[in-house]
C-alpha cells in the first residue's frame, strides 16, 4: 500500500490526508463522496486512484436529463434470437466516476442506490451482479451552485466518506504553475496493485483487531451524536458498523494489526459530517465544528 499512496501523493499534490482517506474507504468496501468546487482535482483523484489500483474505470457526466437507464442499463430486443438482450450500463465497472452527482434528478440519483448497497443490478426482473471489487466515486458541486438537486439523505449514508479537497498550498500550488500541471498524466500511471491483491488487502482489514474499549468508545461517540441538542439525528447503527470498518482501513494503512482511538479520530469526520443533520440553522462552524466538539468532549473508556 505504500507505493499505491506515493504514487497517489505525486499526483494529488499537498493532500495526503485526502488521499488516505480515500484509500481507506476502497479498503473498507465503501463508497467515496468528493464535494468541492469546480478545478480543484476531484476527477483527476478518482482517475488517479483507479489507474493505482488496476480496476476498470468509467466516468458518467451527471446532467438534469440523464436517465436511469443511461446508468444501468436496457434491454434491447434482439430480432436474430427472438429474445431481450441486456446492454450494460456504465455502472458494471470496477470504477465508477459519477461525475457532478447533484445535477441529475432525484430518479436518476436513487438508480444507485441498489448498486451500492447489494453490489447489483435489477432490470427486467433479473438481478445482475456487479463486478468485485466495486466501488463509486461520486463528485458534487456546493449545493448554492445553480442547477443542482441535494442528494437524499438514504443515499448519502450510502457513501462511506465525505471529504473535501479544498486548495492546494502554497507550494504545491507553484509545482502545478511550474510544471503546467502535467508533472505525470493520469494517463500514464501505471498499476501498482490489481483486483486480486486489492481483494487480499480487504480481507486482511477485516481481521484487524477491535478491542472491547475501543468498540465502548465507538458507542460513547454514537450515543453523544444522539443527544446533541444541535442535531436533529445521531448516527445509526448501519453508520456505526461504518465507523468499525473505515477505522480498521485506517489502522491497517498506518501498519498495525489493532485499531486505537487515534484512528477512529482521523476517520470521524469525514465519516460523520454528512450523516448528522442540523436540528436548525448552522452555528458558527457549521457541523464541523460540532463534530470537532463531539472528539474533544467525549472521554476515551
Amino acid at each position: 500500500m505504500g507505493r499505491a499512496l506515493a504514487q497517489l501523493d505525486g499526483v494529488i499534490l499537498g493532500k495526503s490526508t485526502q488521499v488516505r482517506l480515500a484509500m481507506a474507504c476502497v479498503l473498507a468496501r465503501g463508497h467515496l463522496l468528493i464535494e468541492d468546487q469546480p478545478g480543484v482535482g476531484k476527477t483527476t483523484l478518482a482517475q488517479a486512484l483507479a489507474r493505482t489500483l488496476g480496476l476498470g474505470f468509467r466516468r458518467v457526466q451527471f446532467t438534469s436529463d440523464l436517465l436511469p437507464a443511461d446508468l444501468l442499463g436496457v434491454s434491447i430486443w434482439d430480432a436474430a434470437s427472438g429474445s431481450f438482450r441486456f446492454q450494460p450500463g456504465p455502472v458494471f465497472s470496477q470504477v465508477l466516476l459519477a461525475d457532478e452527482i447533484n445535477r441529475a434528478t432525484p430518479r436518476t440519483q436513487s438508480a444507485l442506490l441498489e448498486a451500492m448497497e447489494e453490489r447489483q443490478v435489477s432490470e427486467g426482473g433479473v438481478s445482475r451482479t456487479l463486478p468485485d471489487p466495486f466501488f463509486v466515486i461520486a463528485t458534487q458541486n456546493p449545493g448554492a451552485f445553480v442547477g443542482t438537486s441535494p442528494l437524499p439523505e438514504a443515499q448519502l449514508d450510502r457513501f462511506l466518506l465525505t471529504v473535501t479537497l479544498g486548495y492546494p498550498d502554497v507550494q504545491a500550488e507553484r509545482a502545478l504553475l511550474e510544471t503546467g500541471g502535467r508533472s505525470q498524466s493520469v494517463r500514464e500511471l501505471p498499476a501498482v496493485l490489481d483486483p486480486a491483491t486489492l481483494l487480499a488487502a480487504q480481507a486482511e482489514v477485516d481481521r484487524v483487531y477491535a478491542a472491547g474499549p475501543l468498540l465502548d468508545y465507538l458507542q460513547l461517540l454514537a450515543r453523544a451524536t444522539r443527544e446533541h441538542p444541535a442535531l436533529g439525528a445521531g448516527l445509526s447503527p448501519r453508520a456505526l458498523l461504518a465507523l468499525l470498518a473505515v477505522t480498521r482501513a485506517w489502522a491497517y494503512l498506518e501498519g498495525r494489526d489493532a485499531a486505537l482511538p487515534e484512528d477512529v479520530q482521523a476517520v470521524f469526520p469525514s465519516l460523520a459530517g454528512h450523516r448528522l443533520p442540523l436540528r436548525g440553522a448552522p452555528g458558527t462552524g457549521g457541523i464541523g465544528a460540532i463534530v470537532a466538539g463531539l472528539l474533544r468532549d467525549t472521554p476515551l473508556p
